[in-house]
C-alpha cells in the first residue's frame, strides 16, 4: 500500500504543471468576470520560456468557470506592437481557448507595455469586443505578464485603466522591473504584484491567482441582494454602497435622495490642465453623485455640459430617465482639452441648459434648478456677469474646485452662503471626501428644496390654496387701511383743537 501511494505521488509530480493547477482543487465558479491576459512576447522571452508561459495560460483557463454568463476570457500579446490573440467574445468553450493559445506565435520585437495597456483599456475591454456593459458591474481584470523593463511609459495609462474600473495584476518574471510592476498594478500592491524567479515556477502565481478568483465565488454563488456591490469575506459576505451613501438597516440597500425633484446641470472643466487621467477621475466622481440621486423623468433630471475654449452639451436634462443611462453617458464623454472659458460655460447654462427645450420643467411646477460647476483652474474669461445672472434666474449654484482652482472665483460662482455651496480638494485623488457634503446640499430632503412639493398650479387644491392666500392678504390690507384712516382722522382732530 505504501509503495502504491509513493507511485501516485510520483505520477502527480511528473504531470505538466498545467494539470497540477487543474487538480489542485475544484474549478472556480468565478463568473461573471471579464478577464484579459496581456502577454509579453518580446525578443527577450526565449522560445522555451514562451512555451512555459503558454502552459501557464492553458492551466489558468482550465481552472476557470468559462461561459457567456460566467467568465469571459481574452488574450492579447505585445512586443513593439499589440496583437489580439482572441477577444472576450470569441470563445465560450475552454477547448477553443486552449487551441488558440497553443497556436500562438510570439512577436519577438521590443517591449511596449504601455501601448498594450492602452489597447486593453480602449479595445479589449470594449463592449464591441465582448466586455459586459459598465452598468452590469461585471468585474474587469487584466493580468499583465512581462519579463523586462517597458520601453514606453506605463504609469499614466495604467492609472487611466484603473480609473475606468479595470483591476490590474502585474506578474514579473526574471528580469522584470519592480518599479514598473508597481506602477501598473492595482492597490493593494502586495495583492496585485507578483515576482517570479523564472518561467519554470510561474505556476506558483497561477495557483495564487486562481485562489484569489475563487474568493469572489461566494457573492456570485448566492442571491446576496446587494444594491451596489457584494464583497466576499472568508465564508461570509457584506454589501457596500458608493462613497457618500450609507447602507440601510436591511444591510443590502443604499440611501438616496428620496424626494428627488431637482433639475441638475453639471458643468465639467475639460481644459488641458485637467489631463486625461484626471478627467477619468472627474467622470467617476460625477457618477458617484448620480449614485445618490433618484434619477427619473418625475424625480431628478441630470444634464452634463463640458467646457474648455468652447462649450459642448454632452447630454441635456431631458435625455435620460434612469441613473444607469446617465452613468453610461458620462463614461462615454470624450475629453476636450484646450482653455478654460468658465464664463462662456455659465452663459450657455443660463441661456440653454435650463430651457424647457433642453428638458427643464416649467417654472410653474416649482422644481428647483441646480447648477454644479467643476473646475481645476482660473477662468480665462470674465465670470462675474453670468455668475450673477444664474443666481438672478433662481439657479442654486455650487462650485467644486480642485488643485489650482481660485477660491475667489469659486465664491463668485456659488450661491450664498459660500460655506454651503463651495467645495475644494487639493488634488483629483482626494475628491471623494466632498461627496457627503454635496449629498447633504443637493438632496432635497436635506438641503435646498426641503419641503418642496411638486404640484401643478392648475390643480383644484392649488387654486383653492391660492384663493385662500389672496383673500387673507386682502383682509389684512383692508384692516391696515382702516387703522391708518382712523389715525389720520385722529391727527386732523388734534390739529383742529390746537387752532
Amino acid at each position: 500500500m505504501r509503495g502504491l501511494l509513493c507511485w501516485l505521488v510520483l505520477l502527480f509530480l511528473l504531470q505538466p504543471w498545467e494539470s497540477q493547477l487543474q487538480l489542485a482543487g475544484p474549478r472556480c465558479h468565478t463568473g461573471p468576470l471579464d478577464l484579459v491576459f496581456v502577454i509579453d512576447s518580446s525578443r527577450s522571452v526565449r522560445p522555451f520560456e514562451f512555451e512555459t508561459m503558454r502552459q501557464f495560460l492553458v492551466g489558468l483557463v482550465r481552472g476557470l468557470n468559462v461561459g457567456p454568463n460566467a467568465t469571459r476570457v481574452g488574450v492579447i500579446q505585445y512586443s513593439s506592437q499589440v496583437q489580439s490573440v482572441f477577444p472576450l467574445r470569441a470563445f465560450s468553450r475552454r477547448e477553443d481557448m486552449e487551441r488558440a493559445i497553443r497556436d500562438l506565435v510570439p512577436l519577438a520585437q521590443g517591449t511596449m507595455t504601455g501601448l498594450a495597456i492602452q489597447y486593453a483599456m480602449n479595445v479589449a475591454f470594449s463592449v464591441a469586443e465582448g466586455a459586459r456593459p459598465p452598468e452590469e458591474r461585471v468585474p474587469r481584470v487584466a493580468v499583465i505578464v512581462t519579463d523586462g523593463r517597458p520601453q514606453d511609459r506605463v504609469a499614466e495609462v495604467a492609472a487611466q485603466a484603473r480609473a475606468r474600473g479595470i483591476e490590474i495584476y502585474a506578474v514579473g518574471v526574471q528580469r522584470a522591473d519592480v518599479g514598473s510592476l508597481r506602477a501598473m498594478a492595482s492597490p493593494p500592491l502586495d495583492e496585485h504584484v507578483f515576482l517570479v524567479e523564472s518561467f519554470d515556477v510561474i505556476q506558483e502565481f497561477g495557483l495564487q491567482f486562481q485562489s484569489r478568483l475563487c474568493v469572489r465565488d461566494l457573492c456570485n454563488g448566492v442571491d446576496h441582494g446587494c444594491e451596489f456591490q457584494c464583497v466576499s469575506e472568508g465564508l461570509s459576505y457584506r454589501c457596500l454602497c458608493p462613497e457618500g451613501r450609507q447602507l440601510q438597516a436591511d444591510g443590502k440597500s443604499c440611501d438616496r435622495c428620496r424626494e428627488g425633484h431637482v433639475d441638475l446641470v453639471l458643468l465639467v472643466d475639460g481644459s488641458k490642465s485637467v489631463r486625461p487621467q484626471n478627467f477619468e477621475l472627474v467622470k467617476r466622481f460625477v457618477n458617484q453623485i448620480v449614485d445618490f440621486l433618484d434619477v427619473s423623468p418625475e424625480g431628478t433630471r441630470v444634464g452634463l455640459v463640458q467646457f474648455s475654449s468652447r462649450v459642448r452639451t454632452e447630454f441635456p436634462l431631458g435625455r435620460y430617465g434612469t441613473a444607469a443611462e446617465v452613468k453610461q453617458a458620462v463614461l462615454a464623454v470624450e475629453y476636450m482639452e484646450r482653455g478654460t472659458m468658465t464664463g462662456l460655460a455659465l452663459r450657455h447654462m443660463v441661456e440653454h441648459s435650463f430651457s424647457e427645450a433642453q428638458g427643464a420643467r416649467p417654472r410653474a411646477l416649482n422644481v428647483p434648478r441646480v447648477g454644479l460647476v467643476f473646475t481645476d483652474g482660473r477662468s480665462q474669461d470674465d465670470i462675474s456677469v453670468w455668475a450673477a445672472r444664474a443666481k438672478e434666474e433662481g439657479i442654486v449654484m455650487y462650485a467644486v474646485g480642485v488643485g489650482k482652482a481660485v477660491e475667489a472665483e469659486l465664491r463668485e460662482i456659488a450661491s450664498e452662503p459660500a460655506e454651503l455651496h463651495v467645495s475644494y480638494a487639493p488634488d483629483f485623488g482626494t475628491m471623494t471626501h466632498l461627496l457627503q457634503n454635496l449629498r447633504g446640499s443637493i438632496c432635497p430632503e436635506e438641503g435646498i428644496s426641503a419641503g418642496t412639493e411638486l404640484r401643478s398650479p392648475c390643480e383644484c387644491e392649488s387654486l383653492v390654496e391660492f384663493q385662500g392666500r389672496t383673500l387673507g392678504a386682502l383682509e389684512s390690507l383692508t384692516l391696515n387701511l382702516a387703522q391708518l384712516t382712523a389715525r389720520l382722522e385722529d391727527l386732523e382732530n388734534q390739529l383742529a383743537n390746537q387752532k
